[in-house]
């Protein structure tokens, strides 16, 4: 089992899809007339799936408490805040950066969804995995 993707909706598609493309996403395809609206299926260059489907219904996006952030790993912090500056795209707040070489910052989309963008230090796996916490004792 894995989870495939995460349906957001939002108010403006082109918007969304301008902002998503500065980010690095890139159409797969999109399926226009559905019950829940238009969905346009996105993923990152290095995934092979779709990891992002935004759904499209004309109405606008009504912001609750139940999403906090999505995550996007990036090769180059610097790299990518200047192509996001290049689209009109800053931060919000200080990033912030380990003595390990771990880098974050937030970023927010058009719907004002929060994204933190990741560069993980050095021989870091792709994701978080159980070698990110100290081992516990059995007998604990």
């Amino acid at each position: 089992m894995r989870t495939l993707h995460i349906g957001l909706r939002v108010t403006d598609l082109e918007r969304s899809l301008a902002f998503y493309s500065a980010i690095g996403y890139e159409v797969v395809g999109s399926v226009p007339e559905t019950p829940i609206g238009h969905l346009t299926m996105l993923k990152l260059p290095d995934d092979e799936f779709v990891t992002v489907e935004l759904v499209h219904d004309g109405k606008p996006v009504d912001r609750g408490t139940d999403l906090s952030h999505l995550v996007v790993k990036v090769d180059s912090m610097p790299d990518m805040l200047d192509i996001l500056a290049r689209h009109g795209i800053e931060p919000i707040g200080q990033g912030q950066e380990s003595d390990d070489g771990l880098k974050t910052t937030f970023i927010t989309d058009p719907d004002g969804r929060r994204i933190e963008l990741v560069q993980w230090p050095a021989g870091h796996a792709d994701g978080i995995t159980s070698a990110d916490w100290p081992a516990k004792d059995p007998h604990e």
